[in-house]
């Protein structure tokens, strides 16, 4: 994906690496649409005249042959979404080198700027690791550590590690190549995991503090978003902590104050929001959304 590009581009800067090819997921339908279109890795590929390979299962027998035949020093791999397989990790003398989006053991697995942001984590960072067979156990190189800004959104912050990657691999692939950089095992004991994203992730417990579904609101974008259900559809939400208090309201309850509408929540703590868009309607203001539907407190 686009967090792959950074690095792709600051690879194809460097005079003393030559890069034989770039390996991506096949194309396929985005959008509403349903129009083929690129990886960005294979935009950045085409442009820059570097071959492109694109194995529907990279376990394949011909995605095997593929990589015999490139005889790579080294492979980089940056959320590629498939499991490599013990022969193809084989063959670099070098190895693979990943790029993953959090300070390893914490967040292991597919989504790990969503869950760190979604889980109210004030530090994140990347780390260059050597794969092994499993979900990111392999061995770190290094890492980078950076604070979470208290509004950052997942885009934000991705668009942040994206950019900080790109040194981190290029020093990385000097230092192995060099033998100066020591591989350190991961301490298992100290994993925890950000599993792929799922619809229902985004639902918002009213019971739960307002900082925790602010969290989920700002970890969430851009999709599955953050959302609840209003007069039986589904109600997308954007909103902040207020720093009032909830006193004996039911979580979930509504009150108009003023020019502000706020919510009830758990541990008696109140979310302003923002924004509102029910299914299949144009998100617009909580003032149009109060207005609109006639709420009153309660």
């Amino acid at each position: 994906p686009a967090f792959a590009v950074p690095a792709l581009r600051a690879l194809i800067l460097q005079p003393d690496f030559k890069i034989e090819g770039v390996v991506t997921q096949p194309d396929r339908a985005r959008g509403r649409g349903g129009e083929i279109s690129f990886a960005p890795v294979k935009e950045e590929a085409i442009a820059e005249e570097i071959p492109v390979y694109q194995p529907v299962k990279i376990r394949s027998e011909e995605a095997y042959q593929y990589f015999l035949d490139v005889a790579p020093d080294v492979v980089v791999i940056i959320a590629y979404g498939q499991i490599i397989p013990a022969r193809l990790i084989e063959i670099p003398r070098l190895g693979w080198i990943n790029l993953h989006g959090s300070l390893l053991p914490k967040y292991r697995g597919a989504a790990p700027i969503h869950w760190a942001i979604a889980n109210g984590e004030t530090h994140t960072g990347l780390t260059t690791m050597s794969i092994d067979a499993g979900l990111d156990t392999g061995p770190t190189l290094l890492q980078f550590e950076t604070k979470i800004g208290p509004d950052e959104t997942t885009p934000e912050l991705y668009a942040r590690l994206a950019e900080a990657g790109s040194p981190l691999v290029v020093e990385t692939l000097r230092g192995i190549a060099a033998g100066s950089i020591a591989p350190v095992p991961q301490v298992n004991s100290a994993a925890t995991f950000a599993p792929p994203l799922k619809k229902e992730d985004g639902r918002i417990h009213w019971s739960w503090a307002a900082q925790t579904i602010y969290n989920r609101i700002r970890g969430f974008q851009p999709w599955p978003g953050a959302f609840t259900v209003f007069r039986g559809k589904q109600c997308a939400i954007w909103g902040k902590p207020h720093a009032g208090e909830a006193r004996d309201a039911v979580p979930g309850a509504i009150r108009v104050a003023g020019g502000d509408v706020l919510v009830a929540c758990g541990q008696g703590t109140l979310l302003r929001l923002e924004s509102v868009q029910l299914e299949g309607r144009k998100r617009i203001t909580a003032r149009e959304f109060v207005n609109g539907s006639r709420l009153v407190d309660g």
